[in-house]
């Protein structure tokens, strides 16, 4: 970040670490790791994998793959990551469908995260399925989620979506998505 070029705050959400004694990443490994690849003012929350972080505007695709690829090197498994940046996290808060006009136990919403966007003919057929309790809507790269009976117990899991949209998909409750941005925006004011 050489000659006062312009820094962004950027969110890493990984896919599937920590989960069930797989894929098992110490947060402060994770942080190192991050810093290693000359990021700036990295911060984690919780043990799932959500990474806050300076960086000089980035070109997302080559720097998701540098973060796979030090994962992969640094601790010998593959973990998909998928990024944000501060304004495109921000952006969400205001948007989700289940908030607008209804009443919903914010405890029950959760965002899944798609790497990119479904293809067009993808999500035609996605939209046409229907769940008795749970509902779903899709956004460019997100898609909102209502599950009256817990993620747990949704078929609208990562796989999924990953199954029906041929791409990558990671899922963070309401609440983690709302701290996210609190600490993005931290990051920004900073």
């Amino acid at each position: 970040m050489e000659g006062g070029s312009a820094v962004i705050t950027c969110i890493a959400l990984l896919r599937g670490i920590n989960v069930g004694g797989q894929r098992m990443i110490k947060m402060n490994v994770l942080k190192t790791l991050f810093e290693s690849l000359k990021l700036k003012n990295v911060n984690t929350y919780l043990q799932s994998g959500n990474v806050v972080f300076n960086s000089e505007p980035p070109d997302c695709n080559e720097l998701r793959k540098s973060i796979e690829n030090k994962i992969r090197e640094d601790l010998a498994f593959d973990v998909p990551v998928i990024l944000r940046t501060a304004d495109q996290l921000e952006n969400i808060l205001p948007n989700n469908p289940f908030l607008k006009g209804r009443n919903e136990d914010i405890t029950r919403l959760y965002v899944t995260f798609l790497a990119e966007e479904p293809a067009a003919d993808l999500l035609d057929k996605l939209n046409g399925l229907k769940s008795a309790d749970d509902e779903f809507s899709v956004s460019g790269k997100e898609i909102f989620l209502f599950c009256p009976g817990g993620y747990g117990n949704t078929k609208f899991s990562n796989g999924f979506f990953e199954s029906k949209l041929k791409v990558t998909a990671t899922t963070r409750n309401w609440k983690t998505v709302t701290e996210l941005v609190a600490m993005a925006q931290g990051d920004n004011r900073s």
